[in-house]
């Protein structure tokens, strides 16, 4: 076992016990930290858990390359059985963001070795960042900390990925992964006894009708080219077998691409909102959040990438496809050319076929070696060390 793999592996096994929710890691941030400390490696705390570390290079150019890793776990009880599972019970790393912080953290130990024989010749910028899975912890961070002082051109992101085969790095240039943007519906009626129906305003007719009109968004008003998802996830009303119902609930997700479609979406649950409450007497109040931009990775960035893999011994995979999961590394966009990447994590052999975000999600742990030489190399062909 080579040390980086040994390093990563300590660090993985350590963070993956103790899983904590978005904006509450501070476990795995201290860990983070003190691991930092001890290898005399300063950092900055713009936010409660998030931690950037900067290494300034010895040319004279002023431009930094940033490495994002995300810390944050889900509410999920784990069924790994691993002797390192989760110590907070209903909280799982079931994205494998334990992974993809053991990788920065083997990659500054390394950087120190580089940055003190003084091969660096490029700043770097090493973000931890928290909050991944909800709350947009890098629109946060963006706004925390001063990246603008620190002329950060490129941002580069890994992902583990349990559909794409070990050894495979997986990218595309452009749309890489959909907008993510959470809608709530809220429909307050009239009660009436059902005798007396007429007496009422139905929250249930009104949510009934928003249901059925959602579902023909994409249909009859978006471009069929364009792949969009209004998806509704939740929907209650009623309160009694015989009352006219007066409350309603729906809550879902919208996926995109394009911002237009984002737009035209949500000036078509207006409209469907306020029919509804036309019709039914309703009274109902749409909210819908920020959400996360679509990740959109840098054409100039895509021949790096490929260089890269050749050099770190893996093989590039350039999708023909985005994905339709979200990704809050998209806010990076807004101050750097980005590159967003899957890292293969599927062993069929070994078992290791469980998708994100499922409780049995593992990984053998080789590859984050793997994923440690990809960053070095992105270092190398750009000529950095």
């Amino acid at each position: 076992m080579t040390d980086l793999l040994e390093t990563a592996i300590k660090h993985r096994r350590y963070l993956h016990q103790i899983p904590e929710l978005s904006f509450n890691e501070f476990k795995t941030t201290t860990y983070i930290r003190d691991q930092l400390t001890t290898l005399g490696i300063p950092y900055f705390d713009p936010l409660d858990t998030a931690t950037v570390v900067y290494f300034e290079g010895t040319s004279d150019s002023n431009e930094t390359i940033g490495f994002r890793a995300d810390i944050d776990a889900l509410p999920i009880l784990e069924e790994t059985a691993l002797p390192f599972a989760s110590m907070h019970k209903g909280v799982m790393h079931a994205c494998g963001h334990d992974g993809h912080a053991s990788i920065l953290l083997t990659f500054a130990e390394w950087l120190k070795g580089e940055y003190d024989a003084g091969k660096l010749k490029t700043n770097v910028l090493l973000i931890f960042q928290p909050s991944e899975e909800s709350n947009a912890g890098a629109d946060a961070l963006i706004r925390a900390f001063p990246f603008e002082d620190y002329s950060v051109k490129k941002i580069f992101g890994l992902h583990l990925g349990p559909d794409i085969p070990e050894g495979i790095l997986a990218t595309k240039p452009g749309f890489l992964m959909a907008s993510a943007t959470e809608y709530r519906i809220r429909v307050k009626g009239l009660s009436a006894h059902v005798a007396q129906k007429n007496n009422g305003s139905s929250a249930l007719g009104a949510v009934t009708q928003i249901a059925t009109q959602l579902s023909q968004v994409q249909h009859y008003f978006l471009n069929g080219l364009n792949q969009n998802i209004l998806h509704i996830g939740k929907l209650s009303a009623g309160e009694a077998i015989n009352t006219v119902a007066t409350e309603g609930y729906i809550e879902g997700t919208i996926r995109t691409y394009e911002p237009n479609d984002l737009e035209h979406i949500k000036d078509k649950m207006e409209e469907i909102t306020k029919s509804a409450d036309t019709l039914y007497g309703t009274s109902t109040e749409l909210t819908v959040a920020k959400g996360y931009p679509a990740v959109n990775n840098s054409e100039s960035l895509i021949e790096t990438v490929s260089e890269s893999c050749s050099r770190s011994g893996l093989t590039l995979e350039l999708l023909t496809e985005p994905y339709l999961f979200g990704e809050d590394f998209s806010f990076y966009s807004a101050i750097a050319e980005t590159n967003f990447a899957f890292l293969g994590a599927r062993n069929e052999e070994k078992n290791y076929v469980h998708g994100l975000h499922t409780p049995r999600f593992n990984f053998d742990e080789t590859i984050l070696e793997k994923g440690v030489h990809y960053y070095q190399s992105l270092l190398d062909v750009l000529g950095a060390i």
